[in-house]
């Protein structure tokens, strides 16, 4: 073994077999079919395929989102167009109009109740004496002053007092008069005429609006004093309500205590061919009421006028009779009367208030008839009733003639009271 040829040989054999070894271990997987072990370098080819694979998927999911993106609006398309979808668009569409129409009335209601000419001049016809009252005094007040100033709405004050507008009503007025001017919105005349019509609208504005009509027949009951015109509006309504508004109208005569007021009524029953139920001298009135009521219940009547006694609203016992009266038309009718219309003289000033405060206590007024406005020159107090008692004015009388019975409108009447043109001017 010193030999080192022997040594040599032995190391190059030993290496030999070894390579040997190794070499077969090689080719013995790709004999078996196991390339995979050669994919190891495919794992450095796959690991830079990795991060290129997100890459690529990226757009891969990026292409399928627009993919389905693209696919969807067929799909979308039809859900548009199915009527699930449409509906919510036609909703709005159809809703727009709805909340439009509901608010036109509330935003058109002041040009919608505008009162067209005809109206304002007929009752600024009516209202002839109330315009050259106390309107003249006001305008010559605007007229003698070249400036709006607090000094002079001290002076409309006495002006307005004395129209028999009322002391709390006046104050009313002007405080919201002397706002206006610390606002400087009431620079010249013309502004003060409109700001008073706007006021005086605003006072009688009362929700009502014209004679109600709930059960069949209506029943309407006319309360008042003697005097102040109650069986004439009687009559002018029944013509009204039977010949424009086609209405089958039966009259009772409840004022048994008068043969005058009975024989009034009947004359107005002839004129206006409408039936009539009486009873004699001295009778119940409760009873003719009753009668009439169930006369129209069996004949198809729409609706029934009852006239009532009038002695004085002071009398006690005419009080109690009414309310006996009422209590009778609700047991014929099975429901209270559709109107207690109070029926009020506008020439009796302050005095009318005081009526309207005492029949209403008694009946539960539920609409004024204010009579006469044609024949005062204060026509102020309608604006007093309204404020302080809250009762909706139903009608004006303003003339002799059926046609002079006219619904109230309060910006018409309003408009017409404080009516400011040239041709007109009473200024002078």
């Amino acid at each position: 073994m010193d030999n080192p040829v022997v040594i040599v040989a032995v190391i190059v054999a030993v290496v030999v077999a070894i390579a040997a070894f190794f070499l077969l271990r090689k080719k013995e997987p790709d004999q078996l079919g196991e390339p995979r072990p050669e994919p190891k370098p495919e794992p450095d080819k796959a690991d830079k395929a990795k991060p290129s694979e997100p890459t690529k998927a990226e757009p891969t999911k990026a292409a399928a989102e627009k993919k389905p993106a693209g696919k969807e609006p067929p799909s979308a398309e039809p859900a548009k167009t199915e009527p699930a979808k449409a509906e919510p668009k036609a909703e709005p569409a159809k809703a727009e109009p709805a909340k439009a129409e509901r608010a036109e009335p509330a935003k058109a209601a002041p040009s919608a109740r505008k009162p067209s000419q005809e109206d304002v001049a007929a009752i600024r016809k009516g209202l002839a004496n109330t315009r050259g009252g106390f309107i003249a005094r006001l305008a010559k007040l605007f007229g003698a002053s070249k400036e709006i100033n607090p000094e002079l709405l001290s002076q409309m004050e006495e002006v307005l007092l004395q129209a028999d507008v009322g002391v709390a009503t006046t104050q009313k007025i002007l405080d919201k008069l002397r706002d206006r001017l610390s606002r400087k919105e009431l620079a010249d005349e013309d502004r003060v005429w409109k700001a008073l019509r706007e006021e005086a609208a605003a006072i009688l504005s009362i929700p009502g609006g014209p004679v109600r009509m709930r059960n069949k027949p209506a029943t309407f009951l006319f309360v008042g004093v003697n005097g102040v015109g109650k069986t004439t509006t009687i009559g002018k309504l029944s013509s009204v309500l039977s010949t424009t508004g086609e209405k089958k109208v039966l009259l009772a005569a409840g004022d048994t205590f008068r043969a005058a007021a009975v024989a009034q009524l009947e004359g107005w029953a002839r004129r206006t061919k409408c039936p009539i139920v009486k009873g004699k001298d001295g009778t119940d009135p409760s009873s003719v009421v009753f009668d009439a009521v169930q006369k129209a219940k069996t004949d198809g009547f729409d609706v029934v006028i009852a006239d009532t006694a009038g002695r004085m609203h002071t009398k006690s016992p005419l009080m109690e009779e009414l309310k006996k009266l009422r209590r009778t038309v609700e047991k014929a009718l099975g429901a209270p009367p559709d109107e207690v219309l109070l029926v009020l003289d506008a020439t009796t000033g302050q005095n009318a208030i005081q009526q309207a405060k005492q029949f209403h206590e008694a009946l539960e007024v539920s609409g004024i008839v204010l009579t006469k406005l044609d024949g005062t020159a204060k026509g102020g107090v309608i604006l007093g009733i309204c404020d302080e008692m809250k009762i909706p004015v139903r009608y004006i009388g303003i003339g002799e003639r059926v046609e002079d019975l006219r619904e109230f409108d309060a910006e018409a009447f309003a408009e017409a009271l404080f009516a400011r043109d040239e041709e007109e001017s009473i200024a002078a």
